[in-house]
């Protein structure tokens, strides 16, 4: 009776433990649980009762005093504990602190979510096993984060075959994105494929870009080192939708057109091509023009309109040889501030350039801003007929040199003619008032939706074909100088982040001298001395 007596307290414990072990495995079965609990407290006032007179003395004691003060401590510590436990469930925030930030959203993924108006409901059809669940389970959980308008769902294609015959679904791995009735299907994993499929059915409808054609401008249908194809395909996994256009049998532009792109003409295009391009910007049109040197001469009095004046030159830049190329590839690695460059970090690279600076006079209502310049190792080359290029100061001007530039136009005020005096009668008076109140009501209206014209002007056009469009961030710059152009400023973007890996590259000479010095010479040193000291330790 006495052991019992003296060990209730740990008999008490034990059933309080297997209570909450009861609970945790068979939650269905509370009664038991409640049951070995209410034993625990029972045995645990027992105990007090029984050992009252002992406890008191026990209370006394300085170990007690010292053993209660340890306990609060302990409590406290642990109160804390739960209470930043509790404040960081409610409020969550990550932090990537990989150097490339592999584990982050890029820009241009934050800026979709932050502009999202409706839910998007994400469906994953991932079998049981797919080695692709996790990482698509992890970055949709960073969206959420981003947005909690993104709601997502994993569907195991097996157990619900339903859901299968309701969405179609073919092939595991399948991820369908929802707003309302339009829907975007991806089968891969990537940030990149799950934004582009998040902007197509977000946007109320597809802009329409023009490419102009019969000057001899590089295609959007070509695949080779000199086309664009690139450029469409990245366009249109913006939601964009790219066609061709041929000025020359035409005054007007397409309805639907909210973009010209007029890639690298050989030729001067026709009087009424300009008059047509003309009007379209200053009624709010974009024109994305890249001009390539020694090309398209007529270009350069058209452009001293909008303030841009084009040089007869080449850029020659020395830093390019140190980066594998020759001098006359330019490489732009910083940038003028605007909303295209405000958060583009990437070096570009302009493939035989010529200069793009402002005008010395600027018309009204025209306002222009540099974009990109070469490095200070650059010069404009103006003696394009000699043999050899070399830096001359009286004619070349020095580094850096501006090869990029943008344009605002703002729309222009309709001039309203002055009405003749006429003598006229009360009810004529009321009704050309009434005229008039209309007619001003229809101009307010018309001047909101008037918008501001837009131009970006190049200095080059290879930059954006096949061959150069991966180099760097060069397509990210096209991308981003469209995505301007046309107003879609959630989409000015920077290149997704990737991880670099962290490999050593050595000649054969240096893997063998590793291999002798880590493998050979040092183990060899390490036993010599060890010996060394043996034989030292047995001679004394």
């Amino acid at each position: 009776m006495e052991k019992i007596k003296q060990y209730l307290n740990y008999i008490a414990l034990v059933l309080i433990f297997l209570s909450l072990v009861s609970l945790r495995i068979w939650p269905y079965k509370k009664t038991i649980a409640l049951l070995l609990g209410l034993l625990g407290v029972a045995a645990l006032a027992a105990y007090i009762i029984l050992n009252l007179s002992v406890l008191k003395q026990s209370f006394k004691r300085k170990s007690f005093i010292y053993s209660g003060n340890l306990i609060f401590i302990v409590i406290l510590v642990l109160a804390i504990l739960v209470l930043i436990n509790y404040f960081f469930s409610r409020h969550h925030h990550r932090f990537d602190f990989t150097e490339a930030k592999i584990h982050s959203l890029s820009d241009q993924s934050i800026k979709v979510l932050e502009n999202l108006k409706d839910e998007v409901n994400v469906l994953c059809f991932f079998r049981e096993g797919n080695i692709s669940q996790a990482k698509m389970e992890n970055l949709l959980k960073i969206y959420n984060y981003h947005s909690k308008k993104i709601k997502y769902e994993f569907i195991d294609p097996d157990k619900n075959p339903g859901m299968i015959k309701r969405y179609d679904v073919t092939q595991d791995g399948t991820t369908i994105l929802e707003i309302g009735d339009k829907e975007s299907r991806i089968t891969s994993s990537d940030e990149e494929d799950i934004t582009n499929a998040i902007i197509k059915i977000s946007r109320e409808k597809k802009k329409v870009l023009y490419f102009l054609e019969g000057h001899g401008e590089a295609s959007i249908e070509i695949s080779e080192e000199g086309g664009y194809t690139l450029a469409k395909e990245e366009l249109e996994k913006l939601a964009y939708e790219v066609k061709k256009l041929t000025l020359a049998l035409s005054d007007t532009f397409p309805q639907d057109c909210a973009l010209l792109v007029i890639p690298g003409a050989k030729k001067d295009l026709l009087p009424n091509e300009l008059e047509t391009i003309r009007n379209y910007i200053s009624e709010g049109g974009r024109v994305f023009l890249m001009v390539d040197p020694e090309t398209a001469p007529g270009l350069k009095s058209f452009l001293t309109e909008y303030g841009i004046q084009l040089e007869d030159d080449l850029i020659v830049d020395t830093v390019s040889r140190l980066m594998g190329g020759d001098y006359f590839m330019p490489i732009v690695s910083e940038y003028e501030y605007h909303e295209i460059t405000s958060e583009f970090r990437y070096a570009t690279f302009f493939p035989y350039a010529r200069s793009v600076s402002v005008a010395e006079e600027k018309p009204e209502g025209i306002s222009v801003n540099i974009l990109a310049k070469t490095s200070t190792n650059s010069w404009s080359e103006r003696q394009l007929t000699d043999s050899e290029v070399t830096f001359n100061k009286d004619k070349d001007k020095e580094g850096p040199i501006s090869l990029a530039a943008v344009v605002t136009v703002e729309p222009k005020e309709e001039e309203k003619e002055e009405p003749k005096e006429e003598k006229e009668t009360e009810e004529e008076e009321k009704d050309k008032k009434e005229t008039e109140a209309k007619e001003e009501k229809q101009t307010e209206e018309a001047e909101e939706t008037k918008q501001e014209g837009r131009l970006a002007v190049f200095g080059d056009s290879d930059f954006a074909t096949n061959r150069y469009f991966n180099f760097s961030g060069n397509g990210n710059f096209f991308l981003n100088t469209v995505n301007w152009l046309t107003e879609e400023a959630d989409l000015i973007s920077i290149q997704l982040k990737t991880s670099s890996p962290r490999t050593i590259h050595m000649t054969a000479t240096q893997g063998r001298i590793l291999f002798f010095v880590s493998l050979i010479i040092l183990p060899l040193i390490v036993l010599i001395t060890g010996i060394s000291v043996w034989v030292r330790r047995r001679s004394l």
